[in-house]
């Protein structure tokens, strides 16, 4: 596979013929940060003279699919993935590869023969998970914490990976419980109406000691429902979460949430880079190139955090 992509890339090469038609599809506008990253992508497809193909898939795989075939048909020279689930991507990866066209994964991971895509440009999951679990290890009160954890959507990795992180870091800490766990689907009206029944079923949240969100924007739905339930996020319950989206810093800055870990929203210029490298002199990318991620926290200067993204679509 790496051979035949290389060929047919030497040969756009040899013909004069430029990477300037890119496909993307993207999961849909579920959060802030996905948001963001789609500003983002434009942005840079903007500036390198790419003519952009968007796809809005409204978080349904099948809506990907179909657009990854469109794709294909109009014969676009490379294509942008952010895949809504981990699993089923084999058939129109192998529709990809057939056609010569090679794909790139933005922030997520596909359970594929890793011959099917070009590379894949994301954070280390599993680490922005384990930056989330030792925040809380080293920051929790005295005594025993029973923990509520709003995960992202079933099946995507990174609400596999943020979640296996998050243990990685808890585990052997004897005063540190998982007491529930359930989608809010990475949405915030999702993690408001999640936490609303983790409440009900803790006592109101007296017996909530802290609030893990595989990103911000539950975390922020499920602020407002501790709020209505006449409890004080930050300082009854401890909220820390992922992506380090602009409201959340305004969050913390008014104390109601405590820790974030950034998830940078420009997968696309390190993708665009080893797309040009790729098709220009056949130099083949690592299979998983890593961005940076950060944790801040209300030491932090929120606001200042806040200023530099407000303006990036979030």
């Amino acid at each position: 596979m790496k051979k035949f992509l290389l060929g047919a890339a030497l040969a756009a090469l040899a013909t004069g013929a430029t990477a300037q038609t890119i496909g993307f599809s993207q999961i849909g506008s579920e959060s802030g940060w996905r948001a963001a990253e789609t500003t983002v992508t434009r942005q840079e497809a903007e500036e390198r003279g790419i003519d952009l193909r968007f796809s809005d898939a409204q978080q349904r795989q099948e809506n990907q699919i179909a657009a990854i075939r469109s794709f294909i048909a109009q014969g676009v020279d490379a294509i942008l993935l952010a895949p809504v689930v981990a699993t089923g991507w084999d058939n129109v990866l192998e529709e990809a590869s057939e056609a010569e066209i090679p794909v790139v994964l933005l922030d997520r991971q596909v359970d594929s023969s890793d011959d099917l895509y070009l590379t894949a440009v994301g954070s280390d999951l599993v680490h922005e998970g384990e930056v989330a679990g030792e925040w809380l290890v080293e920051n929790k009160p005295e005594g025993e914490c029973r923990v509520v954890e709003l995960e992202g959507t079933t099946g995507s990795s990174p609400a596999i990976d943020r979640a296996t992180g998050f243990r990685n870091a808890i585990e052997g800490h004897d005063d540190i419980e998982i007491v529930r766990s359930q989608t809010g689907d990475f949405t915030r009206s999702g993690g408001k109406e999640v936490m609303e029944s983790f409440l009900q079923a803790e006592g109101g949240g007296e017996n909530i000691c802290a609030l893990y969100a595989h990103n911000d924007d539950m975390a922020l739905g499920a602020i407002q429902a501790i709020k209505e339930a006449g409890l004080d996020p930050g300082n009854d319950i401890l909220i820390v979460s992922i992506d380090a989206v602009p409201d959340i810093f305004t969050a913390m800055a008014e104390g109601d949430a405590n820790a974030t870990v950034e998830l940078t929203p420009n997968m696309a210029g390190p993708a665009f880079d080893a797309l040009e490298a790729y098709l220009y002199d056949g130099t083949v990318p690592p299979k998983f190139i890593q961005t940076e991620s950060t944790l801040y926290t209300q030491d932090d200067d929120p606001m200042a955090e806040y200023e530099k993204r407000k303006d990036l679509g979030y």
